[in-house]
């Protein structure tokens, strides 16, 4: 999903059949089979109550065949393809250090102008860059933004819960052993919701789960715990049913902001392009990337906005493939994510009050999804709990931070996706919140990386301005998914 906001997604496919193994303990949110339930289920309202959980179906079998060690498929390009002319081993991804937390660097990003670096956190590696706009340029983005149109971030999902039902060959006992995260037969309220922050949709509680169950008769104790046997003579369907009749506002969902996508590549404006040259400075990547990674992507929240916790991006199955890199390898593949491995977010303005982003779990010494949630205080309810995670960070005026959504696979390249990345944006409790994001998209399987720069290179140098718009922005125009 995202950093502060972010676009659509796309339809889900139906989950292969067959039993799931046996639960993987201390599986993360990042497990395979956790993703491939979560995207089947992405649609549906109910996936924020039962069904995201099934997360584990594949969990405990070895890498396939055929994988990288990020799980990425390794595929031969088409026979009428070339493999790109770059050397693996001498292509790499800098990545920075952050020596501790409070660790200051100084950077050379602007023609006489000296910027500092300080170290917020090293899980996630997350940096701090006081004035890395000016208050001229923050304004310039708020006012294009504007003259280009802003649109809600989040809408409700398509109803697509009976088709996915019908396709899930899967029985409730499973279902039922996937969500009992302790494995103790009792399926407790914060097992449901552990599991339910990569829906999209309505943002579940404690409160708005038994007041649910009380309308289909879920819990005839009224106790907030299922057992087996309660569970398996419920009718899922019924909990869509109610989900669909209860009225919704903004306030209920995921997120709630409005934003714009502002085109960086050549020919854009001097001003986004001398932020993406500060960038490309910054973190030290190659060119290339940063240039056809996605485009700014900025964002408004009024009174009362919020976005709760999340990841801005998700981890690489044989399952799954990156959206830009799936643009140019004609590979099909059931689920698509947006392969952010790294995020650079621009405060644009003072808020008045609230709006800070929080990173709930940064720096833990180690991360448990079910802490997440104590005594029904949800840490990643961005609406109730910012100020009980553990780092806030107030916005400024002019001030970026970034921060890597992957670790390290060791050998110079991107990894598996770090769970400490979980971040969010608090309420905003008076006046107005107005931030930009920069992705910058790496595919976890390298070749696939390497093939795509290759051809994007290809048609960055075609005289056809239409072909030009579409590698680097229009190709992004509807395929940012929530995560």
């Amino acid at each position: 999903m995202q950093a502060e906001s972010g676009g659509g997604g796309g339809d889900a496919a139906p989950l292969p059949g067959g039993s799931p193994p046996a639960r993987q303990k201390g599986g993360g949110v990042c497990s395979r089979s956790y993703f491939v339930v979560v995207m089947v289920f992405v649609h549906v309202y109910i996936v924020n109550v039962i069904a995201l959980l099934l997360y584990v179906h594949y969990s405990n079998g070895g890498r396939p065949e055929g994988t990288t060690e990020s799980g990425a498929v390794e595929r031969e390009p088409e026979r009428h393809q070339q493999q790109p002319h770059t050397a693996t081993r001498d292509y790499y991804l800098t990545r920075l250090e952050g020596i501790k937390v409070g660790h200051k660097q100084k950077l050379d990003l602007v023609q006489n102008k000296v910027h500092y670096m300080k170290t917020l956190s090293l899980k996630p590696l997350l940096f701090e860059i006081p004035n890395f706009l000016t208050e001229e340029e923050c304004k310039l983005l708020i006012h294009l933004a504007q003259l280009k149109g802003l649109q809600a971030s989040q809408i409700l999902p398509v109803d697509g819960y009976k088709e996915a039902m019908d396709n899930l060959e899967i029985s409730k006992a499973d279902i039922f052993n996937l969500l009992d995260h302790n494995q103790d037969g009792q399926l407790q309220l914060k097992e449901v919701l552990t599991h339910s922050r990569l829906g999209n949709g309505r943002w579940m509680t404690p409160e708005s789960i038994r007041e649910m169950y009380a309308a289909v008769k879920a819990d005839p104790d009224g106790n907030g715990v299922l057992s087996l046997d309660e569970f398996k003579k419920l009718n899922l369907r019924d909990f869509h049913k109610y989900l669909g009749s209860q009225e919704v506002t903004m306030n209920d969902l995921v997120r709630n902001s409005q934003h714009t996508w502002l085109y960086q590549g050549e020919g854009a404006h001097s001003v986004l392009r001398s932020i993406r040259q500060r960038v490309i400075k910054l973190t030290h990547l190659p060119p290339d990337v940063v240039e056809n990674s996605e485009p700014l992507q900025v964002v408004r929240y009024n009174t009362g906005g919020h976005y709760h916790a999340h990841m801005d991006s998700g981890p690489v199955f044989p399952e799954t493939a990156c959206v830009h890199t799936k643009l140019t390898t004609n590979e099909t593949a059931a689920f698509e994510t947006s392969c952010r491995y790294v995020t650079v977010l621009f405060y644009l303005n003072n808020v008045t009050a609230g709006g800070e982003t929080t990173f709930p779990v940064a720096d833990n010494r180690t991360y448990e999804e079910m802490s997440l949630i104590q005594n029904d205080v949800d840490l990643r309810d961005t609406r109730k709990n910012c100020d009980k995670g553990n780092l806030r960070i107030k916005p400024q005026q002019g001030t970026a931070i970034f921060w890597y959504n992957y670790l390290s696979n060791g050998k110079g390249w991107v990894g598996d996706v770090d769970e400490f990345a979980l971040h969010g944006g608090c309420l905003v409790t008076a006046g107005t919140k107005w931030i930009a994001n920069n992705w910058i998209n790496v595919d976890p399987n390298q070749r696939r990386q390497l093939w795509f720069q290759q051809e994007m290179a290809r048609y960055t140098k075609d005289d056809n301005e239409n072909q030009r718009e579409w590698a680097v922005d229009k190709s992004y125009q509807d395929a940012h998914l929530d995560l």
